[in-house]
Formats: structure tokens, C-alpha cells, sequence
């Protein structure tokens, strides 16, 4: 590549970055009063307690067709707001047979995604093959919404000839959070570093910007747990005319925090 060509890659690689940054900060602006989800009473009434437990008192009670949002979930214990604002715990069971906005009834599947989709951080391995050789990724990301994430990543290759160290600041985009099976689509930039073995002659290291794009899916398994698989198609900017293309497909664990 020439010089040229290098100096229009940067400009573009800062381009990208600005643009990611413009897109999370109205994404944040735009989501910063968190929304819960509502269920509406079906029994004649719910019972609410001071604490998520039985040894705990019962303090208020909700009657029929009123709303509740539900805050945050502990073992079998959910944390509820009525709509005059008063704030307690009540029993899975009871939950279960509460209303979605659509008129149906809430499964405690449906529970559990939402207690997920609800956490921010998210941390992950993963191992796979990177254009024919093994590729072991850590992931650390950051949800401004239930559909955008901003993730870092990196990778280690071992190679034959040559290791590899992979860098890339990604945005995830998540159509479908709710979905068990969820597909993403992601979109990236970062540094590929590659130092050939000590018995390869006349080798040089290579330390270039790249650009990635793919496609993914995750299966949620717990509260907390998912399963994720990965498939990335990457450009490499060499210093040389050409461009290296690699593909990366990976599969792995995560789980939210």
C-alpha cells in the first residue's frame, strides 16, 4: 500500500471511531431513564413483602387489573413497583400468572430473559479457527441498549510459521434480544500484530490496522449464562499493495454481570 492509500485508511479508521462515538452518546442520551417491563395482576390479588422471602412480612397487597413493574429478580423473588410507587417482593409463583402487555401470560422464561437483557457488562471466551489456524478470544462489552453493544476484543493465533495478537474495538448490533436463539450482526476496527517464528528467514513483522465485519448467534442457557457463536470476515491494511483477508469462526461461553 502506498503512502497514499495508508494515510486514506487511517483518515477512515478515524472516521469510523468518530461516528461510533457520536452513535453511543446519543444511544446513552437516549436510553439514560431505564424502562422496566409491566405485567398487569390477574388473580384476585398479589401479595407484596418487605423482603424476597417467606420469613419476610407482607406489607401490601395488589388487587386485580392493576399494573406492576418489575425491577430486578432474586432466586425466586421478584422486586415489583405498583403504580402508586410502592416497592416490594413477591413470589415466583404468584408472577407467573400475571398478564403481559399483549394480554398474555408471562412465563418465567420470559422472566429470565428479561433479568439478563437488564444487566450491562458482558465477559466471554471462545475458541475457533482463524484462517486455518487456532484462535483463543477474550470478549469484554458494554450494553447501551438491548440491541447495541460496544465490545472489546482480543486474540491470540498460533500459528505454524507465525503468532498472531488481534485488537478490535467492535458495535453489535442484537435485532432480536429477546429471542432464546438471538443472531447479531457486528461491525469493527483494531490492530493485527503478527511475528513470524525465530527459524523463518528474512521474515518481517507485520503491525497494520483491520477492519471486520460478521455475524453471530448466542443461546441463553441460565440466568446468566449463554453460549455464543461467531463467524468474522477480516481485512488486514498491509503496507504492501494488497490487502490480507482472513475468516474467523468461534464458538464460546459468556456471561452477564
Amino acid at each position: 500500500m502506498n503512502c497514499y492509500g495508508h494515510k486514506a485508511a487511517i483518515t477512515h479508521l478515524n472516521y469510523v471511531i468518530f461516528v461510533f462515538v457520536i452513535l453511543i452518546t446519543c444511544l446513552s442520551s437516549a436510553h439514560a431513564e431505564k424502562e422496566y417491563q409491566m405485567v398487569q395482576i390477574a388473580d384476585p390479588y398479589i401479595e407484596m413483602h418487605t423482603g424476597p422471602g417467606r420469613g419476610f412480612p407482607i406489607f401490601h397487597v395488589v388487587d386485580r387489573h392493576e399494573w406492576i413493574e418489575i425491577i430486578k429478580r432474586k432466586t425466586d423473588w421478584f422486586k415489583v413497583r405498583t403504580e402508586k410507587g410502592k416497592t416490594g417482593w413477591v413470589e415466583r409463583s404468584q408472577m407467573e400468572r400475571t398478564l403481559t402487555e399483549a394480554g398474555t401470560k408471562k412465563s418465567f422464561r420470559d422472566v429470565l430473559i428479561s433479568d439478563y437483557l437488564s444487566r450491562r457488562f458482558e465477559f466471554g471466551v471462545s475458541g475457533g479457527d482463524f484462517s486455518g489456524d487456532p484462535i483463543v478470544i477474550a470478549r469484554l462489552g458494554y450494553k447501551f441498549t438491548e440491541n447495541i453493544m460496544l465490545e472489546f476484543s482480543y486474540g491470540e493465533v498460533a500459528g505454524d510459521f507465525s503468532s498472531s495478537d488481534v485488537y478490535t474495538l467492535n458495535l453489535i448490533s442484537t435485532p432480536f434480544p429477546k429471542w432464546r436463539v438471538s443472531p447479531n450482526f457486528t461491525i469493527g476496527y483494531g490492530r493485527f500484530e503478527n511475528t513470524p517464528r525465530a527459524t523463518l528467514v528474512d521474515a518481517e513483522d507485520t503491525d497494520s490496522d483491520l477492519a471486520n465485519a460478521g455475524i453471530g448467534a448466542r443461546f441463553y442457557i441460565t440466568e446468566r449464562f449463554f453460549i455464543r457463536a461467531d463467524y468474522r470476515r477480516y481485512v488486514v491494511l498491509s503496507s504492501d499493495d494488497e490487502n490480507d483477508d482472513f475468516d474467523e469462526i468461534t464458538g464460546g461461553v459468556a456471561f452477564f454481570f
